[in-house]
């Protein structure tokens, strides 16, 4: 198995590259979307972050309102901290025993991490990443960065997600900055262009990744982890 650390600002285009990836023959493990499965209704994730935040963080349909969740912790660390110590355990343990799954095999396990930059550690062997305040980290091979220019992305965010421009800008400059992501990668991709653009670059991500040393990788210890 070959492990590798995906990660990218909001409005940097990781998913359209991820989905390139996968499209080649990679396996995603994806935390936004094991996020978003774990706050489905019903599920302990989502009854927690009611119990909470109260219901005003349900919609009318009674799934998570996730614009009402964004503005209760945008502005509020407490309150983020409290969101992560709900979602980033059992997120973390999702991710493990998916990277499990594929441990012994040939597959090529792309993690996609959006905030890695936010938390990574570099060892001779490996990068650990993950948020801080999540108290889980994975070793990876290799980092693979997704970079584009900051107005690139807000106007992206505009375009295509309908934020504010105000609020994009906010979003973008809440996270690593760019210099900070390109400094953890073994590999940038650039996107600051069109898509069509990409192709070539990910047959050049694809060729690196199968140079890669199948290892057998997984979630680090989480009692080494910074609180």
């Amino acid at each position: 198995m070959i492990t590798v650390g995906l990660t990218g600002g909001i409005g940097s285009g990781k998913s359209t590259v991820a989905k390139a990836l996968v499209d080649r023959g990679a396996v995603l493990i994806d935390a936004d979307a094991i996020t978003k499965q774990l706050q489905e209704p019903g599920m302990p994730v989502f009854e927690a972050m009611v119990a909470r935040f109260g219901t005003g963080i349900v919609a009318s349909d009674g799934r998570l309102d996730r614009v009402a969740v964004a503005g209760i912790v945008f502005s509020d660390e407490q309150a983020l901290k409290d969101l992560n110590k709900i979602v980033h355990p059992q997120v973390g343990e999702t991710i493990a025993a998916r990277i499990a799954e594929r441990a012994g095999t040939d597959a090529v396990v792309i993690l996609d991490i959006p905030l890695l930059a936010e938390g990574v550690k570099r060892t001779t062997a490996s990068v650990k990443a993950g948020s801080n305040n999540s108290r889980q980290r994975y070793e990876v091979q290799a980092v693979l960065v997704v970079d584009c220019p900051v107005d690139t992305a807000v106007e992206r965010l505009v375009q295509f997600r309908g934020f504010d421009e105000t609020d994009a800008l906010a979003r973008v400059s809440k996270q690593a900055s760019r210099r900070e992501r390109r400094a953890l990668a073994d590999f940038v991709v650039d996107n600051g262009g069109p898509e069509s653009a990409l192709g070539s670059q990910i047959d050049a991500v694809w060729t690196w990744l199968s140079s890669l040393e199948h290892d057998v990788v997984g979630p680090a210890s989480n009692n080494g982890a910074e609180s």
